[in-house]
C-alpha cells in the first residue's frame, strides 16, 4: 500500500518537511490486529528501535515517566474517538495496535507516524517542548494512519495539501471531543502546547484563521493562506515541502472551521462526520474542487438536499474560493446561519428557497457520478 508521506520525515517545522530524522526502513504492512491495544516503549534517547525498552503495556499502571503516560493518553483518546464517533477500529478499521516510542532521538523536533507505530521526540527546549505534550499534534499524526487506509491521499501539491488538512482536521476534532467542546469553543490551533515554549500566544496552525498562527523573529509570519487566490505554488521537492502540503492546507482547514461554526453545535457530529464520510469515499489523486464536491455530495446524502449542513458545506467553499462542479458561483456564498437551541441552523423562507434549488443542483451532480462511474467500469 502507498503510505501518507515518506517514512521518518518530519512535518512540524513551520517551514515544512525538512532532514530526515533519522533513517530507517519503510514498512510494507502494518502491525497485527490487537483492538487498538496500546504498548508504549522508551527509546532512552536511541533512534534504533530495536533497543527501546517495554513501558507500558495497555493493561499496565502509570509510570513515573509523565512522556509515556501522555502517550498512553493520547493514543487512547484517538482511538476512543474514531471507534465512539465513527465506529472505526483503530486506525486500519480492523483493531491495529497503538505501539508508541518516546524518547525517540536526542532533542529530537518531532513527532510522526511513520506507517506503523507512533514516534515522540523530546524536543529541544526551544523550537519545540516534549511532542508527547500536544494531544492534536499525536491525533494529528495517527490521523495519518486512517489516510492510509482510506483514501491514500497522495503526498504533493493539492492532494498532499488535503492529507496534512485531514490530520489537522480530526487532530483538533480529537481535542474538541475529549474537552467537550462546541465548535463556537473551541480554538482550533495546532501545535500551542509544544511549539516555541518561550513565546505565548503562538502555534504552528490556525484552522480559524490561517495565516495567523504566529509571527516571530525566528520564523517570520505565518504564510499559511486561507482562500485560492492566495495558493503558493511551490516546487514538488523536498524543499519546496512537496508542493505547499503543509502551507496550501490551510485552505480545506478554512473550509471545514466555517462549515463546523456554521452548523453549529460539536464540530465532530456533523461536519466532522460528513468529512469522514468523504474521506472514505475519496481517491489518492483527488484535488481541492473535487475533495469538495466529494463534501457536498456526502452532506447531501446524510442530512438531506438542500439542508442546512449541505448549504454550510456549499458557503464554506465558496468563502475559501474552491468552487464545487455545477453549482453556479455566488449560491449561498458567506450565507449566515441562525443557530436553534440544538446547535443547528434554522430554516426561513429564504433558506426554503435555497434548499429546493440546491436540491436540484444535488440531483445534477449525483448523475453526473453516476455516470462517472460507469464510465469508470468500462475503461
Amino acid at each position: 500500500m502507498r503510505y501518507a508521506r515518506p517514512p521518518w520525515t518530519p512535518c512540524w517545522s513551520p517551514l515544512g518537511c525538512g532532514a530526515s530524522a533519522g533513517s530507517g526502513a519503510s514498512f510494507a504492512g502494518a502491525a497485527a490486529p490487537g483492538n487498538g491495544r496500546r504498548t508504549l516503549f522508551d527509546c532512552e534517547q536511541e533512534e534504533f528501535l530495536g533497543n527501546a525498552v517495554l513501558a507500558r503495556p495497555e493493561d499496565g499502571p502509570e509510570t513515573a515517566d509523565p512522556s509515556v503516560n501522555r502517550a498512553f493518553d493520547a493514543l487512547g483518546l484517538t482511538r476512543d474517538f474514531y471507534n465512539e464517533v465513527f465506529r472505526r477500529n483503530s486506525i486500519d478499521g480492523r483493531g491495529m495496535r497503538l505501539d508508541g516510542y518516546v524518547h525517540f532521538g536526542f532533542q529530537v523536533n518531532n513527532a510522526f507516524w511513520d506507517g506503523r507505530q507512533m514516534l515522540f521526540g523530546d524536543g529541544d527546549g526551544k523550537e519545540f517542548s516534549n511532542l508527547t505534550g500536544s494531544l492534536e499534534v499525536i491525533s494529528h499524526e495517527l490521523t495519518h494512519g486512517v489516510t492510509d487506509h482510506t483514501s491514500e491521499f497522495e503526498y504533493h501539491n493539492q492532494s498532499g495539501a488535503l492529507n496534512e488538512s485531514m490530520s489537522d482536521v480530526f487532530g483538533s476534532l480529537v481535542k474538541q471531543w475529549s474537552l467537550k467542546q462546541t465548535a463556537e469553543e473551541a480554538d482550533w490551533l495546532i501545535g500551542a502546547d509544544v511549539w516555541t515554549p518561550g513565546i505565548g500566544g503562538d502555534a504552528l496552525r490556525s484552522m480559524k484563521d490561517p495565516g495567523h498562527a504566529y509571527n516571530n523573529p525566528k520564523f517570520g509570519k505565518d504564510p499559511q493562506p486561507d482562500r485560492m487566490s492566495k495558493f503558493l505554488h511551490l516546487p514538488d521537492t523536498k524543499r519546496g515541502d512537496s508542493g505547499g502540503v503543509h502551507f496550501n492546507s490551510g485552505i480545506p482547514n478554512k473550509a471545514f472551521f466555517l462549515t463546523a461554526v456554521r452548523i453549529g453545535g460539536f464540530a465532530w457530529e456533523a461536519a466532522g462526520t460528513i468529512w469522514y464520510e468523504s474521506l472514505k469515499a475519496s481517491s489518492a489523486d483527488d484535488e481541492f474542487q473535487v475533495f469538495a464536491g466529494t463534501t457536498f455530495q456526502k452532506a447531501g446524502e446524510l442530512f438531506g438536499a438542500g439542508s442546512p449542513e449541505q448549504s454550510a458545506v456549499l458557503s464554506a467553499w465558496q468563502e475559501v474560493e474552491v468552487p464545487i462542479a455545477g453549482v453556479p458561483t455566488g449560491v449561498a456564498r458567506v450565507r449566515s446561519f441562525a443557530v436553534n437551541g440544538n446547535g443547528g441552523a434554522t430554516r426561513g423562507d429564504g433558506q426554503a428557497a435555497l434548499a429546493k434549488q440546491i436540491g436540484a443542483l444535488n440531483d445534477k451532480l449525483t448523475g453526473l457520478a453516476k455516470d462517472v462511474s460507469a464510465l469508470k467500469g468500462t475503461v
